[in-house]
């Protein structure tokens, strides 16, 4: 019985990842509640599970006494010196408990650890290893798509995960059976002990920022530096940059030769466009950068305190500034903490509608 026990805790602790020193007090816990019941559930019981020797002891400590009051806690001078001739009143003594009076317990234990006990264990194993890999990019093969719903089901490592429609970028389309890179958001545990929710996203700007880390050597060796982000996915992202080097041209170490470094981020996040421009401490020059593509005449700080600007861009440069819906001012604003305000260098808006104004 006891090495068939070992050999199962073992060929389970390796399946599920599980310490066998957790599953052994896991087991313990179990037996000692169950041999309590013989003494009314006193807290006399104890157990020693030794996985070297495969053995398991399990006893109670009772008090030697002249009288017994309580034969559940105390036990006579003769009665203890039949188990240890060297008892004495006033000591405690441990006696051994028969385990063969307790192996249908010791199956029924084991049995119940593994389908009930076990699941805490998987849970405690399941936080660890996601949380270390929190606000990191992780690959995950797609094993399911819901029809009704969107989501994705991934495969990461020995556990699954999901990835929700909310966070995926819009019209992006997946086949079961390929890897996806996802940015683990964070870890959330269940108070009710049932799995802990563990959060994807590939809408998150903090994956593209990871991204740039990856892709990058001169981020990820701190040479350059990511001053800020501002993301609206599946549509654009401005990433603001600056050199610790002056002899590392940050924008072009971005990009790379022939655009290939930033063409391998773009094609992680389905072709989203990506702006990178140069961070500066002159909040002119910062602003004009932001906005680019777009070209800019001059900006003009209005409110420093509340941060408001007014931009002054070619005629022709107008709809490029102002991007569709607003989208390549929204993002700089965003980039730069900055509310800013755009104009024709004609002072004319001939064409454009009011939103746009």
């Amino acid at each position: 019985m006891n090495k068939e026990f070992f050999d199962a805790v073992s060929a389970l602790s390796a399946e599920k990842g599980i310490l066998e020193s957790y599953i052994y007090e896991k087991v313990e816990m179990a037996l000692v509640v169950a041999a309590k019941h013989d003494f009314n559930g006193r807290d006399i019981v104890h157990c020693e599970i030794d996985p070297e020797k495969q053995k398991i002891k399990l006893y109670a400590t009772k008090n030697v006494v002249e009288e017994v009051v309580d034969p559940d806690t105390e036990l006579t001078l003769e009665q203890a010196q039949l188990i240890r001739k060297s008892a004495k009143v006033g000591k405690a003594i441990d006696i051994p408990l028969k385990m063969k009076d307790f192996s249908r317990v010791i199956a029924m234990t084991a049995k119940h650890v593994i389908r009930q006990g076990i699941r805490e264990g998987e849970k405690g194993v399941i936080i660890e290893e996601f949380k270390s890999k929190t606000q990191e990019i992780i690959t995950g093969k797609v094993e399911r798509i819901d029809p009704v719903s969107g989501n994705v089901v991934l495969s990461i490592g020995k556990n699954n995960a999901v990835l929700t429609k909310l966070e995926q970028i819009p019209n992006e389309k997946f086949k079961e059976g390929e890897n996806v890179k996802v940015y683990l958001v964070d870890v959330q545990e269940d108070s009710l002990g049932r799995s802990p929710r563990i959060v994807l996203s590939r809408t998150h700007p903090g994956m593209v920022r990871r991204l740039f880390e990856q892709e990058i050597p001169e981020i990820y060796d701190g040479t350059i530096e990511i001053r800020g982000l501002s993301r609206e996915a599946g549509l654009r992202t401005k990433i603001a940059v600056s050199s610790n080097n002056e002899n590392v041209e940050p924008v072009g170490a971005c990009i790379g030769p022939r655009g290939q470094r930033i063409d391998n981020i773009v094609s992680s996040i389905g072709g989203e466009k990506i702006d990178v421009v140069k961070y500066s401490n002159d909040i002119d020059e910062y602003i004009a950068s932001s906005l680019s593509p777009a070209k800019v005449c001059s900006v003009e700080v209005l409110d420093e305190e509340a941060k408001m600007s007014r931009v002054t861009v070619p005629d022709n440069q107008l709809s490029l500034a102002i991007g569709n819906k607003g989208q390549n001012v929204r993002l700089a604003a965003k980039l730069t903490g900055w509310k800013i305000d755009i104009k024709p260098e004609s002072g004319f808006f001939e064409g454009h509608d009011e939103n746009e104004k």
